[in-house]
């Protein structure tokens, strides 16, 4: 099995910045793309950030020029650096990866999220 676990969200105040990270562990053969989501209270989950094996990414159109994917050098690690927060980006925060495991088999991984919180 492959496991993501999340962390860096908390509480801050409109202009700032936060960063979250996440870290995939398990048997996995090869991860094909790292990303995050999120969900605010009574709204669908939304995709925030995309990042490929071949670090080729995708942004939601309201987090562009602010929000940055990137992967670690390990390439189990993505993070999501968060800069000029607006109330509005307040949520829960979701990482997901997908790929294939050892056992050739395809997989995709959610965790259980981290609360952002920003205030105005």
């Amino acid at each position: 099995q492959v496991h993501v676990v999340e962390s860096g969200g908390g509480l801050v105040q409109t202009g700032g910045s936060l960063r979250l990270s996440c870290a995939a562990s398990g048997s996995f053969f090869v991860i094909n793309h790292m990303g995050w989501y999120r969900q605010a209270p009574g709204k669908q989950r939304e995709l925030v950030a995309l990042i490929d094996n071949g670090g080729n990414t995708n942004y939601a159109e309201s987090v562009k020029g602010r929000f940055t994917i990137s992967v670690g050098s390990a390439k189990k690690m993505v993070y999501l650096q968060m800069n000029s927060l607006k109330p509005e980006d307040t949520a829960v925060y979701y990482c997901t990866a997908d790929g294939v495991t050892t056992s050739v088999r395809n997989f995709d991984a959610w965790g259980q999220g981290t609360q952002v919180i920003v205030s105005s």
